[in-house]
């Protein structure tokens, strides 16, 4: 197998700072990040606790960038019964004591609340910088009586905003600048590789994220539906940089479950435009149902490499109702479109078989870039149409006079024919499967074009 070369051309890059946006449930903490960073990325609605996992994004104001992070709300009152809860605090937390400078959001529409307090204690904890907002200061009234009355957290006087309009954040993004560092030497980068976790909810697509970072770094509930926003995580691989993109679990009929999960099926779709492979997480003891043929579909529209991930193969393989390769054989029936994509069993939750993964995904990767060299390529496509003629319906031949191979990522073929109209999809298939059977293109979908040659380009080679 070749190496995979992800931008070797690129040098060391600097690491930009992060700033962690905090406050007590429902302070608009979510519309602020998503006016910071110039595009709706976090849900927002009126329901506390809405956000729930650390969600990422760069921002950049005068030149600088940083990265921003939004954050469930703090409250040291929740129920501890609440595991969720439990675990989203421990999130909030985390993602305050990581950060360089803190936004400390609170509402000035509510006044100073209890647990503003005791959110201030445990913000005074991380002994970072510190910027404090007042947000929803859309009357007069309101921005008038903020000053003194939220002076009293001791982060001085706070800056009044409202970022439902927008007032008030430029000045913000100025203080958040003036706190922030210089940006922080980091890795060096040889380009980045972006893996989508796609699936049915509670197929276990944060307990694999987690496990492969070997760290805590999504909320784990056995809730469906835990993970609402597409949440980016950068991580090194044999000194290759990886996106991971972490998704909401896409349901059926996202309409049918309310606005939270229609916006998070939407971000499960914009992550799958936005990798470069998607790696399709199946229940292996449910095998593939039809949300995951949908889901492998849309992936392979979005031209990306594909890997299936049979997740809670434990528990398939203790009641021993069927082998892997039983399973491999079903999954291909069921996506036949799909047969080229590899297939894997392991364990999210013990970890069991987890060192297969980035293997087979790198392996995906080094194909999306493979070029096959034009001489050779044509020998074959011209073997296999002498052994294998095309259909002559009406009578008339198609004819193939060249291919070329312009494009990777994914790898686009071009046949220069007689008449595009002529060529059937079954040829098309056969000539797919010509390629596929000569070259590895494990995990690849492979496009197809074909263009009519001219006379004159004829007699001009």
């Amino acid at each position: 197998m070749e190496e995979l070369t992800l931008d070797p051309e690129r040098g060391p890059m600097l690491r930009p700072p992060t700033v962690a946006i905090v406050g007590r449930p429902n302070v608009g903490k979510s519309a602020l990040f998503n006016r910071l960073i110039g595009r709706r990325l976090a849900i927002v609605e009126d329901t506390p606790g809405v956000t729930r996992d650390r969600l990422y994004a760069l921002a950049e104001w005068r030149n600088r960038i940083f990265t921003l992070v939004d954050t469930a709300g703090l409250d040291p009152q929740l129920e501890h019964g609440d595991s969720i809860a439990t675990a989203t605090q421990r999130q909030a937390e985390a993602a305050a004591r990581e950060a360089d400078a803190i936004v400390f959001v609170v509402d000035a529409s509510d006044g100073l609340h209890p647990i503003d307090q005791d959110v201030a204690s445990i913000v005074r904890r991380t002994r970072r910088p510190v910027v404090l907002v007042a947000n929803k200061t859309e009357s007069p009234s309101v921005a008038a009586g903020v000053a003194g009355e939220f002076s009293r957290l001791g982060f001085g006087e706070p800056l009044s905003v409202s970022a439902i309009h927008g007032e008030g954040t430029g000045d913000l993004l100025d203080a958040i600048t003036e706190r922030i560092p210089v940006e922080l030497p980091g890795a060096a980068e040889r380009g980045e590789l972006a893996l989508a976790l796609v699936g049915q909810p509670n197929v276990g697509k944060s307990s694999l994220l987690n496990a492969m970072l070997n760290e805590e770094r999504t909320v784990v509930s056995e809730i469906p539906g835990t993970t609402r926003d597409a949440i980016d995580t950068i991580f090194n691989f044999h000194e290759h940089t990886i996106r991971l993109i972490d998704t909401a679990g896409v349901r059926k009929r996202v309409r049918a479950h309310g606005a939270l999960e229609y916006y998070s099926a939407l971000r499960s779709l914009h992550a799958i435009a936005r990798c470069d492979i998607a790696i399709l997480l199946i229940d292996a003891m449910q095998g593939i149902l039809g949300q995951d043929r949908r889901l492998a579909g849309m992936i392979l529209e979005e031209r990306k490499g594909l890997v299936v991930v049979a997740n809670k193969w434990d528990l398939a393989r203790e009641q021993g109702e069927y082998s892997q390769a039983e399973l491999i054989s079903v999954i291909h029936e069921q996506i036949p479109f799909a047969t080229f994509a590899p297939v894997t069993f392991l364990s999210a939750k013990t970890k069991r078989r987890l060192g297969s993964l980035m293997p087979i995904v790198m392996r995906v990767a080094a194909n999306l870039d493979r070029r096959i060299p034009t001489a050779q390529l044509n020998s074959i496509i011209r073997d296999a149409t002498l052994a294998h003629p095309a259909p002559a319906p009406g009578g008339r031949t198609f004819k193939i006079f060249f291919c070329s191979q312009p494009a990777v990522h994914p790898p686009l073929f071009v046949f220069h024919c007689n008449d595009p109209q002529l060529v059937q999809s079954s040829y098309k298939r056969f000539l797919e499967n010509t390629i596929r059977a000569n070259f590895d293109f494990e995990g690849v979908p492979l496009s197809l074009e074909f263009r009519e040659r001219s006379r004159v380009e004829l007699d001009e080679r």
